[in-house]
């Protein structure tokens, strides 16, 4: 391997001590492991859960189904779905002594450092939180997946003013947290529309959150702590804080007449356009397409139309002049605000989904662990004359 500095013989010696794989800026298209969960496609625009088509998968099941298969690694018969619906909505409620929590937190704060806490909390009331057995982790997983939307849809009325809505056993995931979210049992297409978001986000291979959790997972840390740090990179607007800044942007420019001054400007100013672009699809993501056409009905339900007009002309500009496609952030936000998520929001309904891919990364990687323990190509000074400190 070359020299980094040449500053002297140390650092060949140094690097000539063990072979290291080159390195590629932010860990692109290096292979970190072995999983059988998803599959990205990026060449050929496909997104594979299990073995499955997310095509395939988008408008024939219900999320339940797809966390089934996420954790147990087979969709479900008919039995095993109403089964595992019946035991993910027994788990729903918290104890009240973990939302009473809540109400000490300043209603300022962003939803996503509250989820981010409150999660973390969940193991204050789990006697088996330090356990990372395979029985005592896929019932955290199935109890945290049925929770989080609660806590999501608890502090958004807390910070309001209002009493939290008890979640409802008899809808379904989709239904029930809009129903605890407004009170109120959603529209049919509001549920559907909101149960596609969560098929399309419930696992993306190793994007940052989740290596961030296997990472944790792999120092034999118990499961809510790698929860806490997948959320916690989540968090980031690179990552899951994405969305909620195009439905910023669509909002700032308010009207479709206004979309080519907007991007003009952006262009001319380097600013970057949220929404748009992928680390792996290099043409196409397949679920930007699947939103689009859901976001496009949602927005006529809702009396939006002008909202899908300005996403419309806003992609057709960027798509050509910097020929990069939508990617799953940019109709997801549409998509989120006609079905009544407030804006701030967003990232934590991509936790809510996600937390299932989460859920089977942590089991795959305690199941057949190794410390994930990479290197870093050191380009700093060596064999530095050291100088007192009355002389420096």
């Amino acid at each position: 391997m070359a020299e980094v500095l040449n500053t002297n013989n140390s650092m060949a010696e140094l690097k000539n001590s063990k072979t290291l794989t080159p390195s590629h800026s932010g860990l692109e298209d290096m292979v970190a492991t072995e999983s059988s969960i998803c599959f990205i496609d990026g060449p050929r625009s496909r997104l594979i859960y299990r073995g499955y088509s997310i095509n395939d998968l988008a408008n024939q099941t219900i999320f339940e189904e797809i966390i089934y298969l996420l954790l147990f690694k087979k969709l479900p018969n008919s039995q095993e779905l109403k089964a595992f619906s019946q035991q993910l909505a027994q788990e729903r409620k918290c104890p009240e002594k973990f939302i009473e929590r809540m109400n000490s937190i300043p209603k300022t704060i962003h939803p996503m450092t509250v989820l981010r806490t409150m999660v973390s909390a969940l193991a204050f009331f789990d006697p088996d939180a330090d356990q990372v057995n395979f029985d005592s982790n896929l019932k955290k997983s199935i109890k945290s997946i049925a929770q989080i939307p609660t806590i999501i849809a608890a502090w958004d009325r807390i910070r309001n003013g209002k009493t939290p809505v008890e979640p409802d056993q008899n809808l379904t995931h989709s239904e029930n947290f809009l129903y605890m979210l407004s009170g109120k049992k959603p529209e049919p297409l509001s549920a559907e529309a909101f149960n596609l978001y969560l098929v399309l986000l419930a696992d993306h291979e190793l994007n940052a959150s989740t290596f961030a959790l296997r990472v944790t997972a792999s120092t034999l840390s118990d499961y809510y702590s790698g929860i806490t740090t997948a959320i916690g990179a989540l968090k980031g607007p690179l990552h899951g804080g994405a969305n909620e800044q195009v439905l910023k942007m669509l909002l700032e420019v308010g009207a479709v007449s206004n979309v080519g001054t907007y991007l003009e400007t952006a262009f001319k100013e380097k600013k970057k356009v949220m929404g748009f672009g992928h680390r792996v699809y290099k043409a196409l993501d397949p679920r930007s397409p699947l939103l689009k056409e859901m976001a496009e009905k949602v927005c006529k339900k809702t009396g939006n139309e002008k909202l899908f007009e300005i996403s419309k002309k806003i992609e057709g500009i960027v798509t050509q002049a910097k020929k990069l496609p939508s990617n799953v952030d940019f109709y997801s936000a549409t998509l989120l605000y006609c079905v009544g998520i407030p804006i701030d929001l967003f990232t934590p309904m991509f936790v809510m989904s996600r937390i299932a891919g989460w859920s089977a990364h942590y089991l795959e990687q305690i199941g057949d662990n190794r410390l994930i323990r990479p290197r870093a190509e050191y380009r700093g000074a060596l064999d530095l004359p050291f100088i007192s400190i009355e002389n420096r």
